[in-house]
Order: structure tokens, then sequence, then C-alpha cells
């Protein structure tokens, strides 16, 4: 039987979390919920959520503040969280991300994006788990990636990419969904003992989407990158 991911919901809004449930029960998965910060961090204690859909505007604790306690506590059991708020101002935005968030989702959303979106998510982990069983071969979309040979196939046809590049597209591939800030990608790419620029990044980003098109790799305003498929 196919594994369905667990799936956490933290919202003060019971209607909100009727509303998730019902969509995402009907995709199969494991929902559990909580209506405050506190109690989601009690769940989690024996609930293992693969994804935490967690909202930011909160009474006695915020969500900012469960995913800082989240994010110390899981250890190597590092679950998913996504944000969902109402609130979409660029500062919130990176204050959630930076604490360690995945993903931020606005409210309202419709029940179709937000399934696609939570789809997306998991798909990180499947994709990791497939890179794992396969050896150095990560299958995402229509791409293939081979680590052992730098080589990349789009659609069965070979990409010619320089490492740097290869490097990039490899890191953010790796997960899908996540947001990877730019300081995580120069030290991930280049090291932390190069001195490289900003820009050269971006110069790696547009070569990347030259050659492969601009459907795969997305532009987080103010943050960093992100991997779509």
């Amino acid at each position: 039987m196919e594994y369905k991911a667990n799936i956490l919901l933290v919202d003060d809004e019971e209607d909100i979390i009727e509303f998730l449930r019902y969509n995402l029960e009907k995709e199969g998965y494991q929902v559990k919920s909580a209506l405050n910060g506190k109690q989601a961090l009690q769940t989690i204690e024996t609930y293992k959520p693969d994804l935490i859909i967690l909202d930011i505007m909160m009474p006695e604790m915020d969500g900012v503040e469960v995913c800082r306690q989240i994010r110390k506590q899981a250890g190597n059991e590092q679950p998913i969280i996504a944000f969902l708020t109402a609130r979409d101002e660029d500062y919130t935005q990176i204050s959630a991300l930076e604490t360690g968030g995945d993903d931020y989702i606005t409210k309202p959303i419709k029940p179709g994006v937000f399934i696609s979106r939570v789809k997306a998510l998991l798909r990180r982990t499947s994709s990791n788990e497939a890179a794992e069983e396969e050896g150095m071969k990560l299958q995402v979309g229509d791409l293939l990636i081979d680590r052992e040979e730098y080589l990349v196939y789009q659609s069965g046809k070979k990409r010619e990419l320089a490492k740097k590049e290869f490097e990039l597209l490899s890191l953010l591939a790796g997960k899908p969904g996540k947001v990877f800030k730019r300081s995580e990608i120069l030290h991930k790419v280049w090291g932390k003992d190069v001195i490289v620029g900003n820009r050269t990044i971006d110069v790696h980003i547009r070569k990347l989407r030259e050659k492969l098109g601009s459907q795969y790799i997305k532009t987080v305003k103010g943050i960093g990158y992100k991997f779509d498929f």
C-alpha cells in the first residue's frame, strides 16, 4: 500500500482546521490538529508528522516561536514546516522562513491550490528517498540528475552544465519546495572560504534558466531560491 504522509494542522480557527482536514483526508493523508502552539508541541512528542501546516498569528505562542521550538527539539527527524497565514508582508515572510520554515502559504487559498502545494512539499522527502535507493541519481519531473557523473538529462536529452551550475541545480532539486537562502547557497555550493558576491548566484541561476527553462527555479523575493516541478 502506498504510504500517505502524516500531517499536523495548527491553527486557532476551528473552521480553517476542518476545511483543511477535509481536503487532506480526501487525498488519503493522515491528519491531526492542534488549536495553539503549546498543544502542537505536545502533539509532536507522540505523533511524528512529515508535514506541519502552521498558522502564524495564534494566542499564547505564535507560529514563528513554535517553529523555532520544533527545530530545536526534533533532532534528526525534522518535519517539513509550511506557514499558513493571512499576513503577506515581506518582513513576516522573511521572519517565518529564517526561523526554519520551508514554505509560506497565504490565506485564503483554494482547495486545489492548497493540495498542490502540499504535494510539492512532500515530494522533497520522496525525491530524497529515491536518490538514496538509486545511488547518486535523482529524478525530479523530467530532469534526471546524475551526481556521480555530473550529468543532467531533460526528457532524455543531455544538457551541458558547468560544474557550479550543476552543483547549484543539484542542491535546489534535492529538496523541491524548500527555500534556500542566499547565504546557504553560497556556503554549500561555493564554500565558506570562497568570497563571491550575490550577483554570482544570480548569474548562475540565469544560465540554468537559459539551458533548462524558467519553470524549475523560482525566486523568493528578499530571501533566495527554490526548485519546483
